[in-house]
């Protein structure tokens, strides 16, 4: 059973303001694109942001917080991503219409969950 309500302490470990929190891989996509979401520190407040090979610049929901997310609040996150209209670059917007596979040391259920997710929709 996925816990949901599962945060981890803290996304940083004392090496500096900015951690990797999620690697996404599309294996569907023609490419194999990969989009990392990391979160950056600044003023005791949480940034988040989502990078790909292309540069895309994506609106992550929320794009900080006061501490670290629940595991529901980072697939909610992950589940909204999305392009900023006018600024698509490669074919992003059919890579985000596809269900990633996820790795994360800070979530780890989050790689069961999108797993169980692909599985039941005929993906693996």
């Amino acid at each position: 059973m996925v816990d949901f309500d599962f945060a981890p302490d803290s996304y940083f470990n004392g090496t500096g303001p900015s951690a990797l929190i999620v690697k996404l891989s599309y294996p569907e996509s023609s490419w194999g694109e990969e989009i990392s979401i990391y979160a950056t520190t600044m003023d005791g407040t949480i940034y988040f942001e989502a990078i790909d090979f292309y540069g895309n610049d994506f609106r992550l929901d929320p794009d900080h917080s006061a501490k670290p997310l629940t595991l529901q609040e980072m697939i909610l996150l992950i589940e909204r991503l999305e392009v900023k209209p006018g600024t698509e670059l490669g074919n992003i917007e059919m890579t985000l219409s596809g269900i990633p596979l996820a790795k994360s040391h800070v979530y780890p259920e989050l790689e069961t969950f999108f797993s169980g997710k692909r599985k039941h929709f005929g993906y693996l």
